[in-house]
């Protein structure tokens, strides 16, 4: 029996990469988790550059061990999302985990522009899609957390990148980043009286579908791509930060953790998990001994040594 038989989870932003990754580790534990994004099977979202879709995630999640349900919902419409809680209210009337993962920004991005360089109407729609979609989910998707019974305490996981506050190589990039920890942050706050726990969680160099393509490698042939990038080599499969997620929303004591921010390797090295080839990655480490300083205290001098002159390898990280 998983450690998680009987919760109900959402995972907004399930269709690929960490998404897909979380909603199949909560999976592996039994969880019925609903996977949500905005490209279905035959009909892919608006300017989607990939084919995965959520009822492919759906799939994945109930061959785990779980049972996937795939809700197609565009997580910026107020519509959808009071939409997709109604429906979880009539099926479970309840939810246990709600992980907000929606991102959407890889083709606004501008590495290597200033703030008054960058397209502003570009920034304005990773606002929207990778802030205000995390607040208006939890906003209705939270008080259907409440009363759950003596289900355990409840969950709630804004997925960012990097547990430091360094500058992240691009205005709205670092924005959106930064904000979604202070979110777990003022999540955590305002749900102190009830029996919920709010955190930030970063994958590290994630092996995501569309990375696997760009190194021309595959989910088993993957050390390959350290051949073109020797930090290939320290990358994590999606699940390793979902089986961290996992790992969170089963610990009876995850409210102490409540308003902070963790790694998948932090929390691996807590609750001694691995990834999916039996590895335990540690992107921290890596980079400490490539670059001689700590991850978490990044900075413009670490930031340049990294990337090297005019390449930014932020650009394809969650």
């Amino acid at each position: 029996m998983g450690r998680l038989e009987n919760r109900v989870a959402l995972v907004a932003g399930a269709t690929r990469g960490a998404g897909r990754g979380i909603a199949i580790a909560l999976g592996e534990e039994g969880a019925t988790v609903y996977c949500t994004g905005r490209s279905i099977r035959g009909q892919l979202a608006s300017g989607a550059h990939r084919p995965e879709t959520i009822d492919e995630t759906a799939e994945l999640v109930t061959a785990a061990g779980g049972h996937g349900i795939p809700v197609r919902c565009d997580h910026t419409v107020d519509e959808d999302v009071r939409a997709l809680v109604d429906r979880m209210r009539r099926d479970h009337g309840r939810l246990d985990v709600l992980v907000n993962d929606v991102w959407g920004g890889d083709s606004l991005t501008e590495f290597g522009k200033t703030f008054w360089q960058v397209n502003l109407a570009n920034g304005r729609r990773m606002i929207d899609q990778a802030i205000w979609s995390h607040i208006l989910t939890s906003h209705y998707a939270v008080p259907l957390m409440f009363d759950r019974g003596d289900a355990g305490t409840g969950l709630v996981v804004e997925i960012t990148d990097g547990d430091f506050y360094g500058y992240r190589g691009n205005i709205f990039y670092d924005l959106v980043k930064s904000t979604v920890i202070r979110l777990a942050f003022i999540q955590a706050r305002e749900l102190r009286k009830h029996d919920l726990s709010a955190v930030a969680v970063t994958p590290g160099f994630l092996r995501s579908e569309f990375m696997l393509e760009h190194f021309g490698v595959t989910a088993d042939t993957w050390r390959d791509g350290a051949k073109k990038d020797p930090n290939f080599i320290a990358s994590e499969s999606p699940r390793f930060v979902g089986r961290g997620i996992a790992a969170l929303a089963a610990d009876p004591d995850v409210k102490a953790k409540s308003g902070k921010v963790f790694a998948s390797w932090t929390l691996a090295n807590e609750y001694g998990y691995t990834d999916v080839d039996g590895s335990r990655p540690d992107w921290s480490a890596h980079f400490a001994q490539a670059y001689g300083a700590r991850y978490r205290t990044f900075d413009d001098d670490m930031y340049a040594a990294f990337n090297g002159p005019g390449e930014v390898v932020f650009a394809d990280w969650p």
